[in-house]
């Protein structure tokens, strides 16, 4: 192992001062300590140090040698720690399949050591490696693993590391909704440590991602949270001024645009920050010429072009080009703009072959001692050259131009003589195109009309359906407040009427919610976006917001649920939950009881919601879940409903790969079940093993955000 580690000290010569020197202090302790775990510990430490520096042929050489070592003294961390590293050194080299099994392998001496915080390390570096290979939901299993471990230890440290790692792997493999639901995750962490770089940081990032999905609100929202941290902070304003102009810009917001480019636009002329001035200008630039401020524009497009090549910025430069093209074609500058596009290929040109030079370098050198050679071959051909008559060099030109010459005739005549030949046809198919086009617009157009005619169908019944229930509840809310401020009843009168008045509140947000969900999924606009999360979790949510409904009743709730996974979108699961509840409380008298359980299987989930209320008969149950027809009763203390719900809840279930059933008997209670996938698949019923890992991904949706994809 020493011989070894001299040549590992010969190859880093050209390595950093400090990192040979601590390598070198390194050797010396390695020479006295004894073959046990302490050498084992100091050859990690020379191994990790190697990695960082990009040395990983040494690396391996090095790791090698030290896992010998840890398996003659049994030392099982020493191995699961040098696993580690080597599968962070594959993953480098692009070698996902060997990574991939260095970290398992490391991950079982983990566990039999027991080493909480280091199998979260591990399950941290397979969560990249996992979605990197597109194995999303694999992936954020493990991710979530690693979350949950740093913040039960209160590691933060790691715990951030984590969640920067997700957050930039997500946004490099184009996943950037992932992104998003992890930066939110980070970001509430650091709400309640605050910390307030951290904060504006994370604000910001959450803004570029929202950025680049194009959501624009919530950019500029985060962007102004992440100003509202650092009030008055002249270098954050500086930063952030001509992001957000930019985002402006894009939502054709001129104005204010403007206002916050040319602020930013000063805030980083003070400063000399010339990447902040040359953004500001950019996109100040994008707006004169929308504006068709010409020779503004051109001023600003120029001062960056001096501005880039100053600083050697050639993105900034390329992207210059480009406006500088835009705008002397919307001039009219066409020769202008020409000249300026052969500029552009060229500094692209340049660019790739700079980059290419660097790559060469070392080549270029080897190859320098063999110039003389080449030199000599070409002076030798250029000897043999002359040595050629000047007639015979005539007669061969004039030869050749006459083949050239020949050929050119007769590819002329070719090509006429095939244009004659197909202009007929090619006529005859256009024409038979044109007449196939016009029949499939004529198809689109009318099934384009049945679409809006059946659009309007279902707005026309859902207004008839809604008016009088909204009516009713708005006209209840107003003559209590009215009463209230005509002084007819007394606070504490008004005060005993708060549970009506909220119960009546509540009913008509119910409805607004559901009949906008209903409608959405009529047009087919709604999509499922299903992760795993516990069911437990949503009937604990759902029970609290019912819970003074359920004293006012006198109705005994027996909650028999356990902690369980299901596959789902979380937020329509949560809608079907709470509609089915508030169905069982509706139709039960005081004094009945609702039992809730669920039950998981192979492959899926059976939940049921039983009461022992006043029950459906027959008939009434084919009405439940009507597509087209809505179906309501007055409850046991004359509770009315829009008849909307459950046909809301079937739909949401389906769009989950679900089913939804209800079985009851008049007079004695009803039970709806609802049956959910518990693994990703298109079909509920598909064959998985039962031992599936349970470190499930639990984000906290909820039904506003869902409310929010709807709209």
């Amino acid at each position: 192992m020493k011989r070894l580690f001299i040549f590992i000290l010969l190859v880093t010569t050209y390595s950093s001062f400090s990192q040979t020197e601590e390598l070198k202090g390194l050797s010396l302790k390695l020479d006295i300590q004894n073959q046990d775990t302490s050498k084992v510990s100091t050859s990690i430490k020379i191994i990790k140090l190697l990695y960082n520096s990009k040395d990983y042929l040494n690396a391996l050489k090095f790791a090698k040698e030290s896992e010998t070592l840890s398996k003659s003294l049994n030392y099982k961390e020493g191995v699961a720690q040098i696993n580690h590293i080597k599968g962070l050194i594959y993953f480098e080299k692009k070698d996902l399949t060997k990574a991939l099994k260095y970290f398992k392998t490391s991950k079982l001496l983990y566990y039999d050591l027991e080493s909480t915080t280091n199998i979260a390390r591990v399950n941290s570096d397979m969560a990249i490696l996992e979605i990197i290979n597109g194995n999303n939901t694999l992936g954020t299993k493990y991710a979530i693993a690693a979350i949950e471990e740093f913040k039960n230890k209160e590691n933060y440290k790691e715990l951030f590391e984590v969640y920067d790692k997700l957050i930039n792997t997500y946004e490099t493999v184009n996943i950037n909704e992932k992104a998003i639901v992890f930066c939110m995750k980070k970001l509430e962490i650091i709400k309640s440590l605050n910390d307030t770089n951290r904060l504006i940081n994370g604000n910001k990032k959450l803004a570029l991602l929202y950025d680049k999905e194009g959501n624009y609100p919530k950019a500029i929202n985060y962007l102004d949270s992440a100003l509202s941290y650092g009030k008055n902070n002249k270098n954050l304003q500086r930063s952030l001024f001509p992001i957000i102009g930019g985002i402006h810009l894009k939502r054709s917001a001129y104005k204010t645009a403007t206002n916050y480019l040319k602020e930013g636009l000063k805030l980083n002329r003070s400063a000399n920050n010339v990447d902040g001035i040359i953004l500001s200008l950019s996109h100040l630039g994008e707006i004169n010429l929308i504006h068709k401020r010409f020779e503004t524009a051109e001023k600003q497009f120029l001062e960056i072009d001096q501005l880039a090549r100053k600083v050697n910025n050639y993105t900034a430069l390329i992207n210059n080009y480009k406006q500088l093209i835009a705008l002397d074609s919307t001039k009219g500058h066409f020769e202008n703009a020409f000249k300026k596009q052969q500029e552009y290929y060229t500094l692209l040109n340049k660019i790739s072959l700079s980059e290419l030079s660097h790559k060469n370098e070392a080549i270029n050198k080897k190859n320098n001692s063999g110039a003389s050679n080449n030199e000599l071959l070409i002076a030798k051909v250029s000897q043999d050259a002359t040595v050629v008559s000047k007639n015979k060099f005539d007669k061969f030109r004039k030869n050749m131009y006459l083949a050239i010459g020949g050929f050119l005739i007769l590819a002329i005549c070719l090509v006429i003589a095939y244009f004659k030949r197909n202009k007929g046809i090619k006529y005859t198919k256009d024409l038979e195109q044109k007449n196939k086009n016009i029949e499939l617009q004529k198809e689109a157009i009318l099934e384009e009309n049945k679409h809006f005619e059946d659009i309007n169908n279902t707005k026309d019944k859902l207004f008839s359906i809604v008016s009088h229930d909204l009516k009713d509840s708005l006209t209840s809310t107003k003559g209590l407040i009215d009463l209230l401020k005509e002084k007819s009843i007394t606070k504490e009168e008004f005060d005993s009427l708060i549970p009506e008045l909220s119960d009546t509140a509540n009913n008509a947000y119910l409805l607004l919610y559901n009949l906008l969900n209903w409608s959405k999924s009529q047009m087919k606009s709604l999509e499922a976006k299903p992760i795993f999360f516990d069911i437990q979790d949503v009937f604990k949510e759902k029970l609290k917001l019912v819970e003074q409904k359920l004293k006012t009743k006198r109705i005994t709730l027996v909650n028999k649920t356990h902690s369980s996974i299901a596959y789902a979108d979380r937020s329509m699961v949560e809608i079907v939950v709470q509609n089915i509840i508030t169905n069982a409380i509706k139709f039960c008298d005081p004094l009945d009881k609702i039992t809730i359980t669920n039950n998981a299987k192979n492959n899926h989930m059976l939940i049921s919601i039983a009461d022992t209320g006043i029950g459906i008969s027959k008939e009434n149950i084919s009405k439940l879940f009507g597509g087209d027809k809505t179906f309501t009763t007055i409850g046991t203390q004359n509770e009315k409903g829009t008849g909307l719900g459950l046909s809301i809840c079937k739909d949401l279930i389906s769009l989950n790969n679900g089913r939804i059933w209800v079985e009851s008997t008049l007079g004695i209670g009803s039970t709806f079940y609802i049956e959910l996938p518990v693994n990703e698949g298109k079909n509920t019923y598909n064959e998985v093993s039962s031992n599936a890992s349970v470190e499930i991904l639990q984000p906290s949706y909820s039904e506003h955000s869902l409310l929010h994809r709807l709209q």
